[in-house]
């Protein structure tokens, strides 16, 4: 038996930064990983991030350079299911070489202090008189316990923690809200005419509740693959991606380097971050841009701020879900309202059917402008004026407009909820009412009762 003051099962993004803020404290953190060392960070990922997630951590953790970096870009093109009309959002970020970016967090949180099990599975958790878990060590065959005053669930969208016990706010993920997703990495034959742009495509018809991407990691890479929503019968997305994305020109005589698939939640975070000795952070909390499917940046920030409380929580050697607290309230006020806004946005996207996206994007229904509101996590704004131009650009589909209107009505709605979210667990449960009111009048506009 070994005993620590944190446990923190995974150690990916939201793990290792999590780990290495609260080893710096001096406090004694262990980290469990069922890869290799040496393969930790190595994940099937659209391998871009904001610029400005970096920033937020000025001094914390600098951005990416030298090999971890294979390219800039300063825009997201979003192209119709007609491809005739493309809207282009400005924003300056990094594609990055994912497994050295994994490989220095990792390895920062050692040099942190902070311990790690690599090659071990996570078998389960101990709860009752103090956090732990039994694990079972795969280079030495053997089970081990590890004690410990806090466990951080990192474990990414399969939870281990968190799926093996009942905590005290339910949140279960629906099957509409998470994306199965494939992807490769190739090598083109001709250059990218534009390589400081990644570009998505939306489609419902072939790839439904989703879309596909091309992400350049230079003049001749690319980071390509498609997602679709993981309702039951779904479609396979790598058939999908063979069938429909590898016939672009762009693909002729490419070479295959490497291929993945992977799962993604995209929606708003669990409701309750916390629970008495527990913590989550990265996907097992569903920190994900619901949109893009993005979740290095949402978990860097986790990372560090589920880090501080964990710290201010040891020092006054109370581990319960009031003294943790304090994390929920400062992620979901800040990351936390984006993502929900964002989620309702994406509830809307995902029942248009592709004839309606052409059209709103054609007829600017939906504009640039609206789009980058929403990523940035604004409000959109009509203008009386604004509104009489849509209506007359949208008079054959003041369906599609009412829509629009009304759920950046109830994205306004939540994203008030989430700044406010509750100072304490036992005002939760009337706030989630509030919650479930909102989404109910989502689905209604998008005509799901």
């Amino acid at each position: 038996m070994a005993t620590f003051d944190v446990v923190i099962v995974g150690s990916g993004t939201a793990g290792s930064l999590t780990a290495k803020t609260i080893a710096k404290a001096g406090f004694n953190v262990c980290m469990i990983d069922q890869k290799p060392r040496t393969e930790i960070g190595d994940k099937v990922c659209g391998d871009a991030i904001g610029k400005h997630h970096f920033d937020d951590l000025s001094g914390i953790l600098g951005s990416p350079k030298g090999d971890e970096l294979e390219n800039t870009i300063d825009a997201i093109e979003l192209i119709s299911p007609d491809k005739k009309t493309v809207f282009t959002v400005p924003g300056d970020g990094f594609i990055i070489n994912r497994h050295l970016f994994g490989q220095r967090l990792v390895n920062e949180a050692i040099d942190a202090g902070a311990t790690l099990i690599d090659e071990a599975l996570v078998i389960e958790p101990i709860t009752g008189n103090g956090w732990g878990v039994y694990i079972k060590n795969l280079k030495e065959n053997k089970k081990q316990k590890l004690i410990s005053s806090i466990i951080i669930d990192a474990s990414g969208f399969r939870a281990v923690i968190r799926n093996k016990i009942k905590m005290f706010c339910n949140d279960i993920i629906q099957p509409t809200e998470v994306e199965v997703c494939y992807r490769e990495i190739r090598d083109l034959k001709s250059g990218l005419e534009d390589i400081q742009h990644c570009k998505i495509y939306l489609t419902s018809s072939f790839a439904p509740g989703g879309y596909y991407w091309i992400f350049p990691e230079g003049d001749l890479r690319v980071n390509s693959g498609l997602g679709v929503q993981m309702i039951p019968n779904h479609k396979n997305p790598k058939k999908l991606f063979q069938t429909h994305v590898l016939n672009n020109p762009l693909f002729e005589n490419s070479t295959l380097v490497k291929g993945g698939g992977g799962v993604v939640p995209t929606r708003r975070p669990i409701y309750s971050l916390v629970d008495d000795g527990l913590v989550l952070v990265g996907d097992s909390a569903c920190q994900v841009n619901p949109i893009h499917g993005g979740g290095i940046g949402p978990s860097m920030q986790a990372g560090v701020i589920a880090g501080n409380t964990v710290i201010s929580a040891l020092e006054k050697e109370n581990t319960s879900k009031e003294s943790l607290w304090d994390y929920n309230l400062e992620y979901m006020k800040g990351y936390g309202a984006k993502q929900a806004g964002l989620d309702l946005f994406r509830i809307l996207l995902q029942l248009m059917d592709d004839q309606d996206l052409n059209y709103g994007m054609s007829h600017k229904i939906m504009t640039e402008e609206d789009i980058l509101n929403a990523s940035l996590g604004k409000e959109f704004k009509l203008r009386i004026t604004d509104k009489i131009k849509r209506v007359f650009r949208g008079i054959r589909k003041l369906s599609l407009l009412n829509k629009l209107r009304k759920v950046a009505k109830e994205m306004k709605k939540i994203k008030s909820m989430y700044r406010n979210y509750p100072k304490s667990p036992e005002k939760l449960n009337d706030w989630i009412s509030h919650m479930t009111n909102i989404y109910q009048n989502v689905y209604h506009i998008c005509g799901i009762d």
